[in-house]
């Protein structure tokens, strides 16, 4: 009898705590990623609208993609460092399902755009990396924002519309389209994310 009620205990306790992991996984899982910098893309995007002025009158196509290439490296660092202080200010851990699931969305399509760079650049194709960039960047953004804040989505849209237009237009639209996306989306997107969602 104190057997089988010790076994009944036991039984309980694993079948409490296995809900409490089915539970837990659950709300992990249905949760966002809320650490995107508003603020951080705000100075993203001052950076984008630094290039759209710059890279055009540099002298030569590996001047201009270079501009575009340090201005890149900037707001990856911008970026990331956004996000470390934003998810450490909201205590939000960034190896949580969320997190991974946003980097594993916005990720891929940004190797891309890198490794289709060297291509289109080593073929001659300048005219056609604005396009590509403003199209992948905002197949990532919508990728990843997917896992994200409402919002972020929206600006992927955005960047895919703008892509569109910069493939299919001649020179000067593109390099217009290229200050609209990275520096002016960002910049409108990063204050109303900062605002409504926190820095």
């Amino acid at each position: 009898m104190e057997n089988r009620r010790l076994r009944s205990t036991v039984s309980l306790h694993e079948h409490a705590a296995e809900n409490l992991l089915f539970i837990r996984d659950a709300m992990e899982r249905a949760s966002s990623f809320t650490a995107v910098p508003g603020w951080g893309g705000v100075v993203m995007g001052l950076a984008g609208l630094a290039a759209a002025i710059i890279a055009p009158v540099q002298h030569s196509r590996l001047a201009w993609l270079l501009t575009w290439l340090a201005t890149a490296a900037v707001a990856v660092g911008v970026g990331l460092l956004g996000v470390l202080f934003k998810a450490r200010n909201e205590g939000v851990p960034l190896l949580s399902r969320p997190a991974r699931q946003f980097a594993l969305g916005f990720v891929p399509a940004i190797f891309v755009a890198a490794l289709l760079t060297i291509v289109l650049y080593r073929a001659g194709l300048d005219a056609l990396l604005p396009g590509m960039w403003l199209l992948l960047y905002g197949t990532a953004v919508i990728a990843g924002g997917t896992f994200s804040i409402r919002i972020v989505p929206l600006m992927g849209v955005l960047f895919l519309f703008l892509g569109a237009v910069a493939l299919f237009t001649a020179p000067p639209v593109p390099a217009i389209c290229l200050g609209l996306g990275f520096g002016g989306l960002h910049v409108v997107f990063g204050v109303l994310i900062a605002r409504k969602y926190g820095g």
